[in-house]
């Protein structure tokens, strides 16, 4: 038995992949791929449930595949860290796939989804799963081009021309990371003899000082790309907004979430004593500053969220630069918040799509009338963004501003102030969302003005729409929004019931930092997860 649960660290990485290979099984036959997906989802998510239960009582969980030692082969752990961020991303992803599939069905017909997005939406599953339970440089390289081979599928897919050239963009930034990421891994490999982390943790101590910074330095600079770490995050804004909306949403979730475990992980387990915290203190501070001065100048939400985004990365690595233990329990308990809200955000600009015809600020109002419940779906998630109490953003930020405070320096008092005017210009971002969205009346639809939305450029669906004109354009919004259209459940579902998860962040607050800080703790100890790779000796 006990056998059987050491293997199920190889589940959430093996399932999503036998599951795609069933999905291109049956060809274009939507029914049966959505049923073999969300099969396939659910079975991740009670394995990755019993993985935190496991790592949270027993410590880490490493299994070796194929039977090969960690020095030789490829090595897969799940501790506390790994374990809850792979439960958070499996839920977030059934989810956003469950929105997809009622986004098909709703504007489609129930035959109609391309038949690849299904198999490669579980590859890209996979791909996130590998990169969270890598015990290793290399394998966590795969991981990365697992989830980066999809992504470049999902995000042109319907092939219109904003999505292939966003796509191309996203394409080109992420070979060059890539590269620079083996050119990394080939240096580690050169100075330790290894890329095992548990064999690095050991041997990296034992370099000079300057070996050592130079591999952390390269490390970083790969991962801050992933990440969209400023100034390396000029290329999401223009790349997120234009893919259909739950591959828009996935991308938000969890894409640069592993860019940022992977910066946790290597710093706290290869380089603990933190050469780099100044450096990283001033990325975190100018990450949250920029990105949201972008957020307030947009009047797109689409646009909007993905500044935003990039924002609230700052807070993430700022607890890592921090380096204490409050400060590193803060940016994981930060990571699961950002993780369901931004992605609950991105199926509301979805949903508001659909409704409305539009994402443009300029052309929507009225919402809050005429859609009520997609209004409290946006307001609840908009308000946890912020950091409005007592939601979990709030409690978070508040445990990164006390480890900032405790550390009693000028730059990291810095970085606090950037935290709070962060927080209040995101508030003052959701809020003018809310207002020329929601709150103020619709515009004229008598109005001849261009429109500045193409429905083939940033149309919601999987497919695209076909190209119509301005006048249909403005006629079908108006139109939509008189007669009060409503939601389709099959989308406004998934939706709700993520936003209930984001709620249930705030009610079981305590209990997830709980976890947050023993992960912390365990990831300061370092001991642990070096004897679950390499063993007692």
């Amino acid at each position: 038995m006990n056998d059987l649960l050491d293997q199920l660290v190889l589940a959430p990485v093996i399932l999503p992949l036998l599951g795609a290979g069933l999905c291109l099984a049956f060809g274009r036959f939507a029914a049966p791929q959505r049923i073999i997906s969300i099969i396939t989802l659910l079975a991740v998510v009670a394995s990755a449930a019993v993985l935190l239960v496991r790592a949270d009582r027993h410590g880490p969980q490493s299994f070796n595949v194929g039977g090969w030692p960690a020095e030789l082969g490829i090595s897969l752990v799940a501790d506390r860290l790994s374990s809850l961020l792979l439960l958070i991303s499996t839920l977030v992803t059934l989810c956003v796939l469950l929105y997809s599939i009622g986004q098909g069905i709703v504007e489609y017909g129930r035959d109609s989804p391309l038949s690849v997005f299904y198999p490669t939406f579980l590859v890209l599953s996979a791909g996130v799963s590998n990169a969270f339970l890598s015990a290793d440089l290399f394998n966590l390289f795969v991981g990365f081009e697992i989830l980066l081979a999809s992504s470049y599928v999902l995000i042109t897919l319907g092939g219109t021309e904003a999505r292939v050239r966003s796509g191309t963009i996203y394409i080109i930034v992420s070979l060059a990371s890539s590269a620079l990421f083996l050119i990394a891994i080939a240096s580690v490999y050169a100075a330790t003899g290894t890329v095992n982390f548990a064999q690095l943790a050991l041997r990296l101590p034992e370099l000079s000082d300057a070996t050592a910074t130079m591999l952390q330095l390269m490390l970083l600079l790969t991962f801050a790309v992933k990440a969209a770490v400023f100034p390396l995050s000029a290329w999401l804004p223009d790349s997120y907004p234009t893919a259909p909306a739950p591959v828009t949403a996935v991308f938000a979730g969890l894409l640069t979430k592993v860019g940022v475990y992977a910066i946790l992980r290597t710093q706290t387990l290869m380089f603990p004593t933190h050469e780099l915290r100044t450096m990283l203190l001033w990325a975190s501070i100018l990450t949250m500053v920029v990105g949201i001065l972008g957020a307030v100048a947009q009047s797109d939400i689409k646009r909007v969220l993905s500044f935003t985004l990039v924002s609230h990365i700052g807070f993430m690595l700022f607890g890592i630069a921090l380096g204490t233990e409050l400060g590193v329990a803060g940016a994981i308990f930060y990571i699961v918040h950002h993780i369901t809200v931004q992605t609950t955000l991105f199926l509301v600009a979805g949903l508001v799509e659909y409704r409305s015809g539009t994402t443009n600020l300029d052309r929507l109002g009225g919402l809050a009338r005429l859609a009520p419940v997609l209004a409290v779906m946006f307001f609840v998630p908009a308000m946890n963004l912020a950091g409005i109490p007592p939601f979990s953003g709030f409690l978070g930020k508040l445990a990164l501003l006390e480890a900032g405070v405790d550390e009693a320096d000028w730059l990291a008092l810095v970085a606090v102030a950037a935290s709070v005017i962060t927080s209040l210009l995101t508030l003052y971002a959701v809020a003018k969302i809310w207002n020329r969205a929601f709150w103020q009346p619709a515009g004229d639809p008598e109005d001849d003005t261009p429109v500045p939305f193409d429905p083939q450029v940033q149309g919601g669906s999987l497919h695209g729409r076909s190209g119509v004109s301005t006048a249909t354009q403005r006629e079908t919004t108006w139109k939509t929004d008189t007669e009060g259209e409503r939601l389709p459940s099959r989308m406004a579902v998934p939706t709700i019931a993520l936003g209930l998860v984001t709620v249930a962040l705030t009610v079981f607050a305590a209990p997830l930092f709980s976890v947050a800080e023993r992960a912390a703790d365990e990831l300061h100890e370092r001991t642990p997860y070096i004897e679950a790779v390499l063993g007692d000796g």
